[in-house]
């Protein structure tokens, strides 16, 4: 018979919401944190689940992907959905909390909690715990427990930084403009091109190098490297920079007008499916809003939907898609599971939502079961994201594009969106009843 008191390392938004998920189905936990003793740049409070860069959870309508998230974990006992709306304030259509009250409310239940024990102590290995282990210790895990880590998966399995480049849906490029085609390929391979000609491209040029960046904290600032130049930065070196780099059109002639071009956007699939693509060579520094005024001046982007902007911050994750499986247990020890930020979702929602499909895997395989959370549900949908082996892994947040699509082709945005959430609340209903309550 197995340890039933589980480790969890992290008492972030997916530790507290692991151990409460936990705790709720008569499992003892162990939750270890490293405050108040040590704090990471980011942390000033000693409380549990701190919210760090921002008070705003995204919307609660169910046309958007975040606010089906929400939905779906609070059918599924959320204490994380509990606490903000117990510390929700005014913000429009958007779920904004008072910070220091949301962080009371976990914390304050979380150490009333008679099934969690709170060890104040800062684990560097491991393989000094016992029984099944939860790591979740969020993008700004400490250096010796980031080194055990590199240690048990491998060199290639950890990342210190995201550079991320945008993220479109598939639906929302002109297919008009965009033809597929790999570089000195044959049409139909791997890449969706977008030509542009000389006055659209110093047009965009003019507005990328004079667009706005986000301000960085402390504890992002990056020490720039060739490889991951943001495009912005390369693109201040001189007006033709980019045509020798990620907008170089050579070998991208346009079939449908037999021209040479002047600069070429190239777009990657982000999944299977095709429903979502990258804009390569884009990971940028500017500011959300930039981003979508600059980016959508590209030829076939007019009318892009962005489910993810660009970003360069400092981050520690896992290549989850290579290591883990969709119950985000490591494939090579299945005694270890990863939750939050560091297994490779994104958002404050998402990493909470990260650490109760941990939980509820670990509630079944105590039970002797595997579950799968449905891919019609926002839920299934990230935890099939992050076991998906890619070339190109990253962080990825709640967003229609990874769901499963319809089964027919509808063009209203939000009807489309709407259909979305019915089937995967239906789903995440039937799942709780069928699946997890038995």
């Amino acid at each position: 018979m197995e340890d039933k008191r589980i480790n969890i390392i992290g008492a972030g938004l997916a530790g507290c919401e692991c151990a409460h998920i936990l705790s709720k189905n008569n499992i003892k936990v162990r939750l270890y944190e490293m405050k108040p003793k040590y704090k990471s740049e980011a942390h000033k409070s000693n409380n549990f689940a701190e919210l760090v860069c921002s008070n705003s959870l995204k919307s609660e309508l169910l046309t958007n992907a975040c606010g089906l998230l929400k939905k779906e974990m609070e059918i599924l006992d959320s204490l994380f959905i509990k606490a903000a709306y117990m510390s929700k304030i005014p913000a429009g259509q958007a779920l904004a909390v008072d910070r220091d009250k949301f962080s009371d409310i976990i914390t304050n239940e979380i150490k009333n909690d008679k099934n969690i024990e709170i060890i104040y102590e800062q684990i560097d290995d491991l393989s000094k715990l016992d029984g099944i282990t939860v790591v979740a210790t969020g993008p700004l895990t400490s250096s010796n427990l980031l080194d055990n880590i590199m240690k048990l998966i491998g060199n290639e399995g950890l990342y210190f930084y995201d550079a991320a480049a945008p993220i479109v849906e598939a639906d929302s490029i002109d297919m008009n403009i965009a033809y597929s085609m790999d570089r000195y390929g044959d049409l139909g391979g791997d890449y969706l091109n977008l030509p542009m000609n000389k006055e659209q491209y110093l047009a965009f040029y003019k507005s990328l190098v004079n667009a706005e960046s986000a301000p960085r904290h402390d504890f992002d600032k990056l020490v720039l490297f060739e490889g991951c130049m943001p495009i912005e930065e390369m693109a201040k070196r001189g007006e033709n920079t980019l045509l020798f780099g990620p907008l170089k059109p050579v070998g991208l002639d346009n079939p449908k007008t037999g021209e040479k071009n002047y600069a070429v956007v190239q777009l990657r699939a982000e999944n299977e499916n095709k429903t979502l693509y990258n804009l390569v060579g884009f990971q940028t520094s500017l500011k959300f809003g930039e981003q979508k005024r600059v980016f959508s001046m590209i030829p076939g982007l007019e009318n892009a939907s962005f489910v993810r902007y660009g970003v360069m911050h400092k981050n520690s994750y896992i290549n989850g898609g290579k290591l883990l499986d969709n119950n985000f247990c490591l494939k090579s020890n299945n005694n270890i599971y990863f939750a939050g930020q560091i297994s490779g979702v994104e958002g404050y929602v998402e990493s909470a939502a990260s650490g109760m499909m941990v939980a509820y895997s670990i509630v079944a395989r105590l039970k002797n079961k595997k579950i799968t959370f449905p891919d019609t549900t926002m839920l299934g949908s990230l935890s099939k994201y992050i076991s998906t082996e890619s070339k190109n892994f990253q962080p990825m947040n709640a967003n229609f594009g990874i769901l499963k699509p319809l089964d027919k082709k509808i063009k209203d945005k939000k009807q489309k969106y709407s259909m979305l959430s019915q089937i995967a609340i239906s789903d995440i209903k039937d799942f709780k009843e069928n699946v997890l309550d038995k």
